[in-house]
């Protein structure tokens, strides 16, 4: 096989203001595309709203569903991408929109063989016949950018054949020239709506561009590989950079069926909902994890295979979080299921939704009163459409800028939990997210997240037990915890520097629970020592660290219970704790109070 080259030409890229000054002298082209926009928008608005005044029968809805999707893909690569967003939205749209706008995904009209063919002979040099001993005489599939054939190399290997549609850029250029102008004008005529409309649809376009050249595509799906293909039941399809350019892309053809079609994959033998969780594990490294993330996860993207593995598809839109951003992101997670709102005004103010300077006292008591109208207690109640809702409001009210790398965090997030609703309506991203999260803060050692993790175990210097429990319970409920490794990994953590505070604080406790002992003994023979009456007030304190104790021993029921315990391993795990010099300070430490505290009460 020949040496494997990657095209070296200058990458394609969004310049709005040279996308300007083009088409700030073609006033007739312009005009003739808003001509071709603002009618039929129109007309179908004026008829979408009156439906919904008078009430509408399934049969209208679906032909007004239908209507829109015509819309759409006639008007062009801009509004299909438009529309797939919308289809994986169950909570914006009725099922009968849903289903159809999903056919923008793969099923949309294609362009010629003939023309197909020339763009293969001018990005690679040679035939169509030349180059691939088979291609199907027809495209498997068409979609917003480019249309995909079956082929098969000379050397045997069954392959995916994408080749982009005809005057693309050109098409989109202009459509993003018209956005970013009506943006411009909302903005500056509308002082309230304080989101950066012009950043969001810079960043949209960004990578709407990136998304039109191939040989970025392939280069964003070797990092994907690189990062996340060794992951447990997640597949990622192999390029074939010899036979890949701008405008053509060669890679390996997967065989597997869309998460949208749950009935299909279960008569393979496939848990779909399983699949559905390790997509959200998944999304979860990449938003949290290295930051690199795919930022169009719709059905058309997602496959599973008959092997159960997950596969991502359509590179093209990807985008990156930084490192502050990651860690903002966690900690909103936790403060958000814990409800402590002033933590998390703070993480907006990480996250760059709120100026360093905001005063923040108005905004916590609007987020506190918000999640607790709207969310129950209860873990099982969040998901992040309702979040997403209710904090649209807000964001509107105070003054949010809302960043524009978060529209694609978002659209990545709605898009996949809108695929598992359709799975299983009553699945919740967050309950499947939150064992990860609380993982990261365990034994992510980073000094951003130490705050979170000191106010998630501790409250008002006391250790909360039944937080640990709630924590391991979570945990033991997810597919990737093992017992053995988390042991090892919280061993580490308590005898690093970072968790000293931890060592210390976990001291205190044990101090409390000895002293309760020391307490309880004393009290049983009050004439030898003469403190009855002293020692009456205290049964509160021992009462308490009584109730620890049953904590204690639950905790260690649940334990026993997990997946990969191993007595001897604790056994192990102890002994290595106490060999440490880090030990025998702490231990010092815990003699040094008792003793104070005997002396005291001997006094």
């Amino acid at each position: 096989m020949s040496k494997v080259t990657i095209p070296l030409e200058k990458p394609l890229r969004y310049d709005p203001e040279a996308i300007a000054q083009k088409y700030c002298d073609r006033k007739m082209q312009v005009l003739k595309r808003w001509l071709q926009i603002l009618p039929p928008v129109v007309n179908f608005t004026i008829k979408w709203w009156l439906g919904r005044k008078i009430g509408q029968s399934r049969g209208k809805q679906l032909r007004q569903a239908v209507q829109l999707r015509e819309i759409l893909t006639r008007l062009g690569p801009a509004y299909i991408k438009v529309g797939q967003a919308l289809s994986t939205r169950p909570d914006l749209l009725p099922s009968v929109y849903i289903d159809e706008l999903a056919k923008l995904q793969d099923e949309l009209p294609a362009f010629s063989n003939e023309l197909a063919y020339k763009f293969i002979q001018e990005e690679l040099g040679e035939t169509p016949d030349q180059i691939y001993a088979e291609l199907s005489a027809e495209p498997i599939a068409a979609a917003s950018l480019g249309q995909v054939y079956q082929g098969r190399l000379q050397t045997g290997e069954i392959v995916a054949v994408k080749v982009q549609r005809p005057d693309l850029a050109e098409k989109i250029g202009l459509d993003i020239y018209i956005l970013r102008s009506l943006a411009t004008i909302l903005e500056k005529r509308y002082q309230r709506i304080r989101t950066n409309l012009v950043a969001i649809l810079d960043e949209f376009a960004t990578h709407l561009f990136e998304e039109m050249d191939y040989i970025q595509e392939g280069k964003n799906a070797e990092q994907f590989a690189n990062l996340y293909g060794q992951l447990t039941d997640i597949h990622v399809p192999r390029i074939y950079w010899q036979y890949t350019n701008r405008r053509v892309l060669t890679m390996e053809w997967i065989k597997g069926t869309k998460l949208t079609h749950p009935a299909e994959i279960q008569s393979q033998g496939i848990d779909a909902r399983s699949i559905v969780e390790v997509g959200v594990q998944c999304t979860l490294r990449q938003l949290l994890e290295h930051g690199f993330f795919h930022a169009d996860p719709h059905p058309g993207n997602l496959l599973a295979m008959e092997n159960g593995k997950l596969v991502y598809l359509d590179f093209g839109m990807m985008s990156e979080i930084k490192p502050h951003q990651r860690y903002a992101l966690i900690n909103a997670v936790i403060h958000i299921v814990n409800r402590d709102f002033s933590a998390l005004v703070q993480d907006y103010i990480e996250l760059e939704f709120l100026p360093p300077d905001a005063d923040i006292t108005p905004i916590s008591a609007a987020l506190s009163k918000l999640f607790n109208d709207a969310l129950t207690s209860s873990v099982a109640q969040f998901n992040f459409q309702v979040i997403i809702q209710q904090l649209s409001e807000l964001m509107y009210q105070y003054s949010f800028q809302v960043p524009a790398y978060y529209a694609l965090i978002i659209r990545s997030l709605v898009a996949l939990e809108g695929i598992a609703m359709s799975i299983d309506p009553d699945f919740k991203v967050l309950v499947s997210a939150y064992p990860y999260v609380l993982k990261r803060l365990l034994t992510d050692p980073a000094p951003e997240l130490q705050p979170t993790f000191n106010n998630l175990l501790f409250k008002n210097g006391s250790f909360r037990w039944n937080r640990l429990e709630t924590i391991l319970m979570n945990f033991s409920n997810t597919k990737d915890f093992n017992f053995s490794r988390t042991l090892e990994q919280g061993v580490n953590y308590l005898l690093s520097d970072q968790g000293k505070f931890l060592r210390i604080r976990l001291a205190d406790e044990l101090l409390k629970i000895l002293d309760a002992f020391g307490e309880t003994l004393l009290s049983k023979t009050p004439v030898l020592f003469g403190m009855h009456k002293s020692y009456n007030h205290q049964n509160l304190a021992v009462n308490i660290d009584l109730e620890t104790l049953e904590y204690l021993k639950r905790i260690w029921i649940l334990l026993q219970k997990s997946p990969g315990f191993n007595s001897i391993q604790v056994a192990r795990a102890v002994a290595q704790i106490l060999m440490i010099p880090a030990t025998h300070e702490t231990g010092q430490y815990i003699v040094k109070k008792l003793l104070q505290r005997s002396i005291n009460r001997l006094i």
